[in-house]
């Protein structure tokens, strides 16, 4: 029927979650990258040169979670689940700079 926990083979689940973890990685890269466009491209004001600081420094955050959840993911054996405070910092530095870019456009239409 089913197999036991331990005897349980992931497969290619390690590196399904690694490409999900790259393609977050580059989609907050382009947000980031969009953000600091919008903001030099219009009159720089300091609200608009704050929202692009805070869209850099969530796109860091973002990024340091993510590059110590694939280099979990690619160590040998059964990678170790995903820290509740790790998770919980990826998911606010994403809706961050979801609501920051959101910001940013509103700011330029």
């Amino acid at each position: 029927m089913s197999a036991a926990p331990q005897d349980r083979d992931p497969g290619l689940q390690p590196e399904r979650t690694r490409l999900a973890w790259r393609r977050t990685t580059l989609a907050s890269t382009v947000t980031a990258v969009l953000a600091v466009r919008m903001t030099l491209r219009g009159s720089v004001s300091a609200a608009s040169a704050l929202a692009c600081a805070l869209c850099c420094l969530l796109w860091l955050g973002f990024l340091l979670v993510a590059h110590l959840r694939i280099r979990a993911l690619s160590e040998s054996g059964r990678p170790r689940a995903l820290s509740a405070r790790r998770a919980v910092v990826a998911t606010l530095c994403t809706v961050a700079l979801a609501l920051c870019a959101t910001t940013l456009v509103f700011q330029g239409a």
